[in-house]
């Protein structure tokens, strides 16, 4: 499962982003990860085996935005750490918790 790239956050938990969000993640070759949680822009780093990953958010901007999107951000926020595993599913990349439950749906960019 190829991770590099830009990929746009369609569903947290069990709720659909705000239509045209901003919020995506940005895997690099070095390990880096970057992106928007839907309001702020953060940093952070990624290790990944296989189908096991961990996401580590280290920094963000912090800029105010509408409530909507700061509910939402709040989610990437408090998902992102619980994410444990990947996988490809029907074009999606699902992020799944500890039980595999699938916490986080992303699209390519």
């Amino acid at each position: 499962m190829e991770l590099l790239g830009s990929w746009h956050i369609e569903q947290v938990y069990d709720r659909p982003v705000i239509d045209y969000s901003p919020a995506k993640l940005v895997f690099e070759a070095d390990g880096k990860l970057t992106g928007n949680n839907s309001c702020n822009n953060f940093f952070g780093s990624f290790t990944q085996d296989g189908a096991n990953l961990s996401l580590t958010p280290s920094g963000a901007t912090r800029k105010a935005c509408v409530d909507a999107l700061m509910d939402q951000e709040a989610r990437v926020v408090d998902a992102m750490p619980k994410v444990k595993a990947a996988k490809e599913q029907q074009g999606k990349l699902l992020f799944l918790d500890a039980d595999g439950n699938t916490i986080m749906i992303l699209s390519r960019l």
